[in-house]
């Protein structure tokens, strides 16, 4: 529960809030005749300070026998936004509902449930989740027993719990991305209570370990970290997601050594920052590089990490992706911009001349390695020279492909406080100036393949043709190839035959004579 007490007319006008009671355990106001029942609320000040308490590993289980028969009979839906930790973050939703009895469905209509797990990396993100929130009123007035929560990373800011407290009190339960674990008894007091509930912990919790997952498919996320501290001018994730924290490594080895026995082909390492795995570890010297190493001799086919932070990768990382194996060829390297001024702006930590040194130093260790990355262009402040730095830093690099956007500010960091001064029009035309230079280098990339051999992990049927694959190479290129839906699944060879602009084509062998990653 935050102590202190909040200026909510900062926001939105709560003179019409009643207080009906308050202790520790929270407080009940009530609002336009909605009681809500606060547990605990997002504090931006609090989620800026970096305690030194020792984080605690939990291993009991999240759903108690008394919450397990909760859902028998009743469907859930969870509509996710953002990243790939946002998708983990629902399976591990998705596997307590199954815990408690819920059945997934597609419809929402038939849903007992619906969450959204959201995003709030960007305000069209918010805007998306706010517009859905608008589309379900209308069903939770047709049926009024309908379960509606909003969780993620959304639910970490202030701003938007108050909104929802305020103008969208048909939701149910509000939560943030500590708390997941405690959704199953968060579903029973919006059950039981008829109230909405509020639980958003500012400060970060403990590690919780066994908790249930739904995974689909032959790919699996595995958190081995939580958590940022970078705290980049631009971004919010420090706060909706905390300080660095890292698991054990024979908890994170354990998990892997689990999904290997279940078959699955690729698996993807997650956090805010990998590379400062370990870092906050007190008893044992242990990193990133070294839990690599370790994951490297497990019979998975394909190791993946994001999202890594140019700082911290270091020589020893390095050397293990040298090895290969199942450690593949490409590396997600977030670059942001190519100005060392805009960088110290951004408070990324690192200029420009190191990110190219490091590019260069993996591409002497991998000289095959595909490298993607991040940009940010409008920067406040940024200058045509400084852009045309981050042109000629793509060129030097080579990225394959980059995750481009307009700068745009979020309340509550620092940049949002920065004069954003570049003109929109301005904005727009660098973007598509540098898309057009990344689709060129794609295309480029591409073509080095033509009727080269490739390996490729089959995701499924074309959207347009079900006679059509869709693949990945190790590289993470599409690849679309004729082929039967029993290969879906499958590590299988492709031979290039043609390079479109935005995947390749190839055809399927049996007994590959040359083979290139």
């Amino acid at each position: 529960m935050n102590k202190e007490s909040k200026d909510y007319s900062k926001y939105f006008d709560f003179s019409n809030a009643k207080v009906i009671s308050e202790d520790e355990q929270g407080k009940r106001i009530r609002i336009n005749g909605r009681e809500i029942n606060i547990i605990s609320e997002p504090n931006q000040r609090q989620e800026k300070q970096r305690g030194k308490q020792d984080i605690q590993v939990h291993y009991d289980q999240a759903v108690t026998e008394e919450l397990k028969d909760l859902g028998v009979g009743k469907k859930y839906i969870i509509y996710t936004f953002g990243c790939q930790m946002n998708e983990h973050d629902s399976e591990t939703m998705s596997g307590l509902l199954e815990q408690m009895g819920y059945e997934k469905t597609e419809d929402r209509k038939q849903a007992d449930i619906i969450l959204l797990n959201t995003c709030a990396i960007r305000e069209n993100a918010e805007d998306k989740v706010f517009g859905e929130l608008g589309h379900l009123k209308t069903l939770k007035l047709q049926r009024p027993g309908l379960i509606l929560g909003v969780c993620g990373c959304m639910s970490q800011e202030e701003n938007v719990v108050n909104r929802i407290m305020q103008k969208h009190q048909f939701v149910d339960i509000v939560f943030g991305t500590h708390n997941i674990h405690r959704l199953p008894v968060l579903i029973r007091d919006a059950l039981f209570n008829k109230e909405m509930v509020v639980e958003v912990w500012s400060k970060e919790g403990d590690i919780i370990e066994n908790l249930p997952k739904k995974r689909e498919g032959m790919r699996a996320w595995v958190n081995i970290m939580y958590g940022c501290d970078k705290f980049c001018t631009y971004c919010i994730v420090p706060y909706t997601r905390g300080k660095e924290r890292s698991r054990r490594p024979e908890d994170v080895i354990a998990e892997v050594r689990d999904l290997a026995r279940q078959g699955f082909k690729e698996i993807t390492l997650l956090g805010q920052n990998v590379n400062a795995y370990g870092k906050d570890f007190a008893d044992i010297t242990y990193s990133f590089g070294d839990l690599m190493d370790e994951i490297r001799t497990i019979d998975v086919p394909r190791i993946r990490f994001t999202t890594s932070h140019p700082r911290d990768f270091d020589d020893r990382l390095i050397e293990v992706l040298a090895k290969r194996g199942n450690l593949v060829e490409h590396i997600h390297l977030p670059v942001q911009s190519g100005s060392t001024e805009i960088l110290k702006k951004m408070s990324r930590k690192y200029d420009r001349e190191r990110f190219l040194e490091l590019a260069f130093k993996i591409k002497q260790a991998i000289p095959d390695v595909v490298f993607t990355t991040d940009i940010i262009v409008g920067f406040p402040g940024e200058t045509d020279e400084q852009f045309e730095e981050t042109m000629s830093l793509v060129r030097e690099v080579e990225f394959d492909f980059a995750y481009t956007f307009i700068y745009s500010p979020r309340e509550g960091t620092p940049a949002a406080g920065m004069e954003d001064n570049v003109p929109m029009e301005v904005k727009k035309e660098r973007l598509q100036r540098l898309n057009a230079l990344l689709q060129e280098q794609s295309r480029r990339s591409n073509e080095r393949l033509m009727d080269q051999v490739v390996e490729v992990l089959v995701e499924g049927e074309s959207k347009n043709n079900p006679d059509i694959l869709s693949a990945r190479t190790r590289t993470n290129k599409l690849v679309h190839f004729a082929g039967p839906a029993s290969l879906i699944g499958q590590i299988v060879h492709v031979k290039i035959t043609d390079i479109m602009s935005y995947y390749i084509k190839g055809v399927l062998v049996t007994e590959p004579m040359q083979m290139t990653s």
